[in-house]
């Protein structure tokens, strides 16, 4: 059976009571023992460590609290025991809870210097990104046999195909809530009829492609963010580099290309699935049967309609994909990381997304595609 810690007390010939201590000082052991010394009422002067076979960090606690506690002095402790109990001494010293804490007048220039540093600094990155990214585009066309067409493919299946149902669906709906609520308005002027123009125009020019956008952020752009922050937490993309095949044209173009390529598409077939909810919804509220609200969509949707969300797909593509792509190039450290990069990927891309949609508003407008 295992030596078990105790003690034992004694008086001496000056007077000084004695606290002797035998046996391991040992976190394992030492539970009893330190239940024994908190009961412990009898006035203790010295503590005598020379019974003391071994200790750890949990036992010298035990002494130098004890010690303190009674304000004895502790003897015939060996080398190791020594320097262990000089060590802990201010160890249970309480610091400030809280750093202190900067006049307002300084931490307010600080938070905006450090922020405008931040956009500088990425600024300066994501001009980096797309440089390189243009390089790889650059080497491609000129050997095409470079091209990772299997990769692209891949991409496009799963940015397009396999986000039909879900934009579609979130289309549809849109679609049937722009109607309904547009026709709650227009019932006020007797303009019921106008609700296709209203559904059509809105779902064809602005909320078809914005919405796929947005999806495509969320759901694409952050797999890519992801996927690329994983293969550079686990130096994937460190062997790639090493075996000579570049990361951009393997890992990024083939997503950025994707993405430019399938976000028109999915703009297109969001638009008629929310003017195909407008049309059902339409023929139970205010009784136009459904084929009339198509044949009237025909009617009063302009082509330029259709140009202006075809030529806003490919740019809102290409800001989902470099975003998901950069955010993911700069993940380090740990898996804690990922998620920060790839929720900042959506973030910045929904945001850019959006503020080039307002351009492309004005823009338009200022053009003559209204």
């Amino acid at each position: 059976m295992r030596e078990q810690p105790q003690f034992t007390t004694q008086s001496e010939a000056d007077g000084v009571l004695s606290l002797k201590l035998t046996g391991p000082l040992i976190v394992a052991l030492i539970g009893p023992l330190d239940s024994a010394l908190r009961a412990l009422d009898v006035p203790v002067r010295r503590i005598d460590l020379s019974g003391v076979t071994a200790i750890d960090t949990a036992g010298a606690w035990i002494v130098l609290r004890t010690a303190e506690a009674w304000r004895a002095t502790i003897t015939e402790a060996t080398e190791d025991a020594g320097r262990l109990i000089r060590a802990m001494r201010g160890a249970g010293e309480i610091g400030p809870l809280e750093p202190p804490r900067a006049p307002i007048f300084i931490r307010v220039p600080e938070a905006v210097g450090a922020l405008i540093l931040g956009i500088g600094k990425g600024s300066i990155g994501i001009l980096g990104f797309m440089g390189a990214l243009l390089v790889a585009t650059w080497e491609v066309m000129k050997r095409p046999e470079q091209f990772r067409m299997t990769a692209f493919v891949r991409q496009m299946e799963l940015v397009g195909v396999n986000a039909l149902a879900i934009i579609g669906m979130m289309s549809f709906l849109v679609g049937i809530v722009i109607a309904q609520q547009g026709a709650v308005q227009l019932q006020q002027f007797g303009a019921q009829v106008y609700t296709i123009n209203l559904t059509a125009r809105l779902a064809m020019r602005e909320l078809g492609i914005l919405m796929t956008a947005i999806m495509v952020a969320g759901r694409s752009g952050s797999a890519f963010a992801a996927q690329i922050g994983t293969m550079k937490l686990t130096e994937e993309i460190d062997a790639m580099r090493t075996i000579g095949i570049s990361p951009m044209q393997a890992l990024v173009l083939p997503r950025v290309l994707a993405s430019v390529v399938m976000l028109p598409l999915l703009g297109f077939y969001a638009a008629l699935a929310a003017i195909l909810g407008g049309a059902v919804i339409s023929a139970f509220t205010l009784g136009i049967p459904l084929l009339t609200f198509l044949a009237r969509t025909r009617d009063v949707v302009p082509m330029t309609d259709l140009y202006v969300g075809l030529v806003k797909g490919p740019v809102f593509g290409l800001i989902v994909a470099v975003a998901g792509c950069y955010q993911g190039m700069l993940v380090s450290g740990n898996s804690e990381e990922v998620g920060l990069r790839t929720t900042m990927a959506v973030v910045q891309a929904i945001f850019m997304v959006i503020v080039l949609d307002a351009f492309f508003a004005v823009f338009f407008t200022k053009v003559g595609w209204i």
